[in-house]
């Protein structure tokens, strides 16, 4: 390709760039026969969870989903590769413990507390706040007893 026959289709490209820039950034005229845009309706409420809750949703999702799962039961993606398996959360009589024996367990670490050593200390990535946060998140997962 020749420099002349490059810089015509430089230029050409650059010019539909710019025409369809400017096309493309101008409103639509207003007409009087479109009808008026629908309402948009809200969304429903989602069931009434504390905000802590859902902070601590979010702590789980980031930190603790990659085992535990999405609801808790243990069976998130990591899981198969562990021996034991992660704790399911989701099983109440699991959370009818103490809630500072569940803090000390999530600070501590499993191997922290006597239980599994794969589950890592989260004392120094998370604060107290944060913990607690994810206890009430917790809390929300209980399946309901059989």
């Amino acid at each position: 390709m020749t420099i002349a026959l490059r810089g015509t289709l430089a230029a050409v490209f650059a010019a539909a760039t710019l025409c369809g820039g400017a096309a493309c950034s101008r409103k639509p005229s207003a007409s009087r026969n479109q009808p008026a845009p629908a309402a948009v309706t809200p969304a429903a409420p989602a069931a009434h969870v504390p905000y802590e809750a859902r902070v601590g949703g979010e702590v789980y999702r980031h930190y603790c989903q990659t085992c535990h799962g999405d609801t808790g039961a243990g069976d998130g993606f990591n899981a198969f590769n562990l021996d034991p398996r992660p704790r399911d959360f989701s099983d109440p009589a699991l959370l009818k413990k103490p809630d500072a024996d569940i803090r000390d367990a999530i600070r501590r670490g499993g191997a922290g507390v006597g239980l599994s050593p794969l589950m890592p200390p989260w004392g120094r990535t998370l604060s107290e706040r944060q913990i607690d946060d994810v206890i009430l998140y917790l809390h929300t997962l209980r399946r309901p007893p059989s």
